[in-house]
């Protein structure tokens, strides 16, 4: 099969014909459409890790005092905001998304 025929091929699988300017936007189309859903998904095998989870890196990354946690979230994404307290008296914000 030549590259210029996948789109083509794809429609017959699919049970569909594309001609014309149906199989020019099609070819333009799907570099785009994968992509969009790459963003969506998220990686492929990210977990959501919890709060404690959180906590313990934050805590490993400052060597601090966790002050306060809040959960935030953003669009479908979700981040812990971990306010942390350094050994040298600095207040310190960390964010950490949950989908890791």
């Amino acid at each position: 099969m030549h590259c210029d025929d996948t789109a083509e091929h794809a429609g017959h699988l699919a049970g569909a014909r594309f001609e014309g300017t149906d199989l020019q936007i099609l070819r333009k189309a799907w570099p785009l459409a994968f992509i969009a859903t790459l963003l969506v998904a998220g990686p492929v095998g990210a977990r959501e890790i919890s709060v404690q989870e959180a906590v313990a890196q934050a805590q490993q990354e400052t060597g601090g005092k966790v002050l306060a946690v809040q959960t935030l979230r953003l669009g479908k994404r979700k981040f812990y905001r971990i306010k942390v307290l350094t050994h040298d008296g600095q207040v310190r914000v960390v964010q950490i998304a949950a989908e890791q």
